[in-house]
């Protein structure tokens, strides 16, 4: 994977280590950006509309959609 070096407010990386509960500040950034990423593929999974939700579907087996 990829690495991204970038400053971050040092305050803050320690705010974030001790809400994670981690004391590595390169992990404590990186659980905060998964949790992120994550909250936002569930928001999208509770908002999608039931039409797109039939478009992903597969179709059943007996010939109904669904």
């Amino acid at each position: 994977m990829a690495r991204v070096n970038i400053g971050v407010d040092a305050e803050l990386v320690v705010e974030v280590m001790v809400l994670a509960g981690v004391g590595n500040p390169q992990d404590a950034v990186e659980l905060v950006l998964r949790d992120y990423i994550k909250r936002g593929h569930r928001t999208e999974a509770r908002t999608a509309s039931p039409d797109e939700d039939l478009r992903v579907r597969e179709p059943r087996s007996d010939g109904h959609a669904g």
